[in-house]
């Protein structure tokens, strides 16, 4: 197959983080690339030559994870301030903050509409938020340890969440329950992801090991062990046919699942690559490393249609070859190792028609007239008597989305000095405390009862033994 297929090439390179990309992502057309780095910093990149690149600067620790919403008029961020911001992705720079997380968020995923915003954090908790009321909606609080991604199924019926504590968890939100867990307990998964078809979900291991899980049967169907270092992050092709893999060893791989091989190996990063997104077309992938860089590759290979593809592909229906993604019943889990060849492809040694871009950049700084800050904790959330500032850029977003929900009556945006938001963020904690104390307080009263219950009928099981023996 490597013989009909064009090789990846190194299209162009961004410049302008100061310190690790943490994640990459393509806006919905295609004529942007965000990312977000230790530095602190959101940036948006623009295909369009000559075109300048958007510092966002607003969140006070590293920038774990950004992502489009489904129509790219929003941006979502999280970081290890324990915020998520919603940023309007132009020159503006608005955004809205949730204080969503006792500790680190490490990622954010918009839900296929672009009504929900899902969040995992090092509190060991994955919560949903209603992005058009900024209001939290449910919280999945069965891992025991730090989570480090939790992302939508396409339909959004499901969630897939990986945590330290080695498992990877499918979780129904409908009846937001844990309905299976995959364990691993050789390490735990930096990343996981759904395949474009909702069926299998793929992890990137600490141990270096890829998996592709078929969630239909709760199966391991393939198992990749093609790096030599701990693996950072996953993207789909929108096929389904390849998957990128960023890790530790400072390369990214393409693994084409359907033959069940390593297809390329992809060095351009000096250091670990930690982050690796498609676009959503498939023509073009980004990655990002600790050495602050930003790459975007032509794809090539996706140059067939999917029913060529097929036709490539046919001999995968054959008994004697190994489980597949689209077998109905998988006889075992398939292992695969790095023995086997792939094409090594190092734009660095090679007189590559590549441009380095580096932009002029224009730093968007948040200042107390374009922010509004939410302190929306699961309690708040649910409260009828909390009053919720509208962010007008994500009011005017979702207009053009067409969504058509009522506005939020009596709302208008109020610019607040540094003081009165900080007495605001206590009196929001003050009344989640005392609803707290509240709930421990019936729950204290209740015990008492049930414990004088108990004693009750302890005593009168003596008094019936006697009145039996007389």
């Amino acid at each position: 197959m490597a013989s009909v297929l064009e090789d990846p090439a190194l299209k162009r390179h961004f410049k302008g983080h100061k310190d690790a990309v943490t994640c990459v992502d393509f806006s919905p057309d295609n004529k942007q690339l965000a990312s977000s780095a230790a530095d602190a910093c959101v940036m948006v990149w623009n295909f369009k030559p000559q075109s300048r690149a958007f510092r966002f600067i607003g969140h006070r620790e590293v920038v774990t994870s950004v992502q489009f919403s489904p129509t790219g008029h929003l941006l979502a961020s999280a970081a290890k301030d324990r915020t998520v911001r919603l940023w309007t992705p132009n020159i503006k720079g608005e955004s809205t903050i949730f204080k969503a997380h006792t500790a680190s968020v490490r990622s954010v995923d918009f839900s296929h509409d672009g009504q929900c915003l899902l969040t995992a954090s090092d509190d060991k908790t994955i919560k949903a938020w209603s992005v058009h009321h900024q209001r939290f909606i449910f919280s999945l609080t069965q891992h025991t340890n730090w989570v480090r991604c939790a992302r939508f199924s396409p339909d959004g019926r499901l969630i897939a969440s990986c945590s330290d504590d080695k498992t990877v968890r499918i979780w129904d939100t409908t009846n937001r329950v844990c309905i299976n867990t995959f364990m691993d307990y050789k390490g735990h998964s930096n990343d996981v992801r759904f395949n474009s078809s909702g069926t299998c979900v793929a992890s990137a291991g600490s141990n270096s090991a890829v998996k592709v899980w078929d969630i239909r049967m709760n199966k391991l169907l393939q198992h990749y062990q093609v790096h030599s270092a701990g693996v950072n992050g996953l993207s789909f092709h929108p096929s389904g046919n390849f998957l990128l893999s960023a890790s530790n060893d400072g390369t990214v791989k393409v693994l084409d699942l359907l033959e069940g091989r390593l297809l390329y190996t992809l060095h351009g990063h000096q250091g670990p690559v930690l982050s690796v997104a498609f676009s959503r077309d498939g023509e073009q992938f980004a990655t990002g490393g600790t050495d602050a860089q930003v790459l975007v590759w032509k794809t090539n290979f996706d140059q067939f249609e999917n029913k060529e593809m097929t036709k490539i592909h046919q001999k995968r229906l054959f008994p004697e070859e190994p489980p597949h993604l689209n077998d109905i019943y998988p006889r075992s889990s398939h292992f695969h190792r790095s023995s086997g060849p792939s094409i090594e492809i190092n734009p660095m040694f090679e007189v590559a028609d590549t441009q380095a871009f580096n932009p002029p950049i224009i730093d968007v700084q948040n200042n107390a007239s374009n922010e509004q800050m939410h302190g929306l904790g699961e309690n708040a959330g649910r409260s009828d008597s909390v009053s919720y500032n509208t962010f007008p850029s994500l009011s005017s977003a979702m207009k053009k989305k067409g969504h058509k929900e009522e506005q939020l009556a009596d709302v208008q945006p109020v610019s607040q000095s540094s003081l009165s938001s900080t007495l605001g963020q206590i009196l929001d904690q003050l009344s989640i405390l005392t609803q707290t104390v509240s709930i421990m307080e019936r729950r204290l009263t209740l015990t008492e009862d049930k414990l004088k219950e108990c004693l009750e009928n302890q005593q009168r099981i003596p008094e019936s033994l006697m009145r039996e023996n007389v």
